[in-house]
């Protein structure tokens, strides 16, 4: 059996445009995917989840009428130029599994380790096993600003610690705070789809009992041990106030989602509270470390 597949190029904007057209037409599935290599961190508050330009793909019968939906396309969405929307046939696969060949195992510091489904690791009592597939909420470790912030808490004893994982996206920082031994940790984001996706994943992980997931709009400052936030440096900046104001005298604020030329105004917007203890950079991209004085 084979398929066919429309590939249209949009604009931020008109993605959700793309998607319900395509949805109206018969889709069996649509996707989105970056169309011209702009990485997605954990998306601040307010910030829409998806790249500048969007790639939006539509699944059809392989006898699907292509010329009506390419009209509807046009029309809807506003598309004149031709080469903007293609057509392809594919042939019948499991499509889950070669999404899933694309990944590995991957391993920050000396113990975390994130494992995909179906996928093992050399056995060492000393491992921590975050399961974690990829998905629609970013964060699976793949993008260097989330690996800044993982190899700080492989060699950190967080044990009894409270944390809050600030812009969680699937959770990933959360959830391995909380198998490091964590007290409790409090998981925010304005994205639904990224709280759904960390409440499945603290289930995955058996570590639910540990963690609360929560909209800005309802968290509230609490004294932390430990404030994590891999978000961009826009939000981070305007959430400054509400970030001190949720660690204790003495915890440790981590910061990542920086470039390196905005790392001296993100630093100096925290240091009033706060003493600058590390920078760590890593393929552009800057990780804050910070802790409140006592």
């Amino acid at each position: 059996m084979s398929w066919s597949e429309v590939c249209i190029s949009v604009a931020r904007e008109q993605a959700p445009l793309a998607e319900l057209v395509l949805e109206q037409q018969g889709a069996l599935a649509v996707t989105m995917q970056d169309d011209q290599d702009h990485p997605v961190l954990e998306p601040g508050p307010g910030a829409t989840p998806l790249w500048p330009s969007v790639r939006v793909r539509g699944l059809f019968n392989a006898d699907i009428a292509r010329g009506a939906i390419t009209q509807a396309i046009q029309a809807f969405v506003g598309i004149q130029r031709p080469e903007l929307i293609a057509w392809s046939e594919l042939d019948d696969q499991d499509w889950e599994r070669v999404w899933m060949d694309r990944f590995a195992p991957m391993q920050f510091g000396e113990h975390l380790w994130i494992v995909p489904s179906g996928m093992q690791i050399p056995f060492s009592e000393h491992n921590i096993e975050i399961h974690l597939d990829p998905g629609l909420a970013f964060g699976t470790g793949t993008h260097p600003t989330t690996a800044l912030c993982l190899q700080w808490l492989d060699g950190r004893d967080v044990s009894g610690w409270h944390v809050v994982d600030y812009g969680c996206g699937s959770g990933i920082l959360g959830l391995a705070a909380a198998l490091k031994g964590a007290a409790g940790v409090v998981c925010v984001d304005n994205d639904p789809q990224a709280l759904e996706a960390s409440t499945e994943n603290a289930v995955r992980n058996q570590v639910s009992d540990l963690i609360e997931c929560q909209s800005p709009q309802d968290y509230c400052e609490n004294s932390a041990d430990l404030v994590l936030a891999n978000i961009l440096a826009g939000p981070l900046l305007e959430l400054a106030p509400l970030l001190l104001a949720s660690v204790k005298p003495g915890g440790m604020i981590v910061l990542s989602g920086i470039l390196e030329e905005q790392a001296e105004s993100v630093s100096e917007a925290y240091q009033a509270g706060c003493e600058t203890i590390n920078q760590q950079e890593l393929d552009g991209w800057v990780r804050l470390d910070f802790q409140l004085r006592p």
